[in-house]
């Protein structure tokens, strides 16, 4: 027994240890993301494993129970680095995100561009209209990802009194740089003609992506006056300065993904990495902006997202910045962990102020 308990304290110690130890590779990439996340339900094992070293002998217990509490300690950084002003709800850990009630409309086509067919997920109030759009665009190093991606977030702000418009666009490596921000901007223009359909007002619309769609929905928002608000969460904003300066370590290989995506090197190619970033076109016409980083985030790291606020602050724009302590890259993958429920709020806040809801 006493050398099972010790092979217990390993264990949950290995899990803990990637709270604050960058994972290296893609393997080990949902350990960072999704312990922080869950760490409360994860301290329940971890105490349990801690009680048991202490009530157990043999030669390995002192062992066992210094890996048992110092695996307690590390699910406990992100529950104590938690805001107090913003709401936790444990029950909702457990049971899920309350989605509440809302219409979905799948595969709805917008274009074919280069005989590639791309589709729209609709997400409705389930009473009439008219409400604000929410143009969303899914990540994926700009190589993966579909519509359905990110549906629980979609429904929670369908059901809050938003029309949300999960777009689909062209995949590098088979299309480069700027086939997907056409593909977002076609899927604009389309929502914008189409919006009275689905209860929609077209003159009210954010844009809303996630990391590579960060990006897209940034880019595309800057430069379209008749977008209201953007929302990015962990986007890219300097790809020349992203290339020059991989994160260390580098789990996905950002040079060979940005080299996928614009069709080659910084030096090859300055003027694409230029129009792809961001941080070009602010000014002080940018429509208002909410952008949300990870600390830990070892794929698009949060200095690139506090660089972009304060130029956008600088050019005179309303910008918001708001940094997770413990978040790493794709903090939200399980929408009812602690970056999820967080970043909900900031969310949620945040287009009740913009749309006056």
């Amino acid at each position: 027994m006493p050398w099972f308990v010790l092979a217990l304290a390993v264990v949950v110690l290995f899990v803990a240890i990637w709270l604050i130890v960058p994972a290296p590779t893609m393997m080990l990439l949902p350990l960072a993301v999704g312990g922080p996340e869950i760490s409360p339900l994860l301290m329940v094992p971890a105490l349990l494993v801690a009680v048991l070293a202490w009530r157990g002998g043999g030669r390995p217990r002192p062992v066992s129970l210094a890996l048992s509490a110092a695996a307690v300690v590390l699910f406990a950084i992100p529950i104590a680095q938690y805001p107090r002003s913003a709401p936790f709800s444990f029950t909702t850990l457990v049971a899920g995100l309350d989605l509440g009630q809302s219409r979905l409309t799948r595969d709805v086509p917008f274009g074919a561009p280069g005989g590639v067919p791309l589709t729209v997920d609709i997400y409705q109030p389930m009473r009439g209209g008219p409400y604000p759009a929410i143009v969303q665009i899914y990540g994926g190093a700009w190589q993966r990802g579909v519509p359905g991606n990110d549906a629980p977030f979609a429904a929670r702000l369908a059901a809050s009194g938003y029309v949300v418009f999960a777009i689909d666009y062209r995949k590098a490596p088979a299309w480069k740089w700027p086939a997907q921000l056409d593909d977002v901007q076609a899927a604009l223009a389309w929502v914008r003609v189409h919006a009275s359909e689905y209860s929609a007002d077209a003159a009210q619309l954010a844009l809303f992506g996630r990391s590579a769609g960060g990006q897209l929905a940034v880019v595309a928002g800057l430069q379209d006056p008749g977008v209201t608000a953007i929302i990015s969460f962990y986007g890219p904003v300097n790809l020349t300065h992203g290339w020059h300066y991989p994160p260390r370590p580098d789990p996905i290989g950002s040079r060979a993904v940005l080299e996928a995506y614009i069709g080659g090197t910084p030096d090859q190619m300055p003027e694409r990495y230029q129009q792809a970033s961001p941080i070009t076109f602010v000014s002080a016409t940018a429509p208002r902006t909410l952008l949300i980083y990870g600390s830990r985030d070892h794929i698009v790291q949060p200095h690139y997202g506090r660089n972009l606020h304060a130029a956008l602050t600088a050019a005179g724009a309303n910008s918001e910045f708001v940094e997770i302590p413990w978040g790493d890259h794709a903090f939200d993958a399980l929408p009812a962990g602690l970056s999820g429920q967080l970043s909900l709020f900031h969310v949620e806040r945040f287009l009740a102020d913009v749309f006056k809801r």
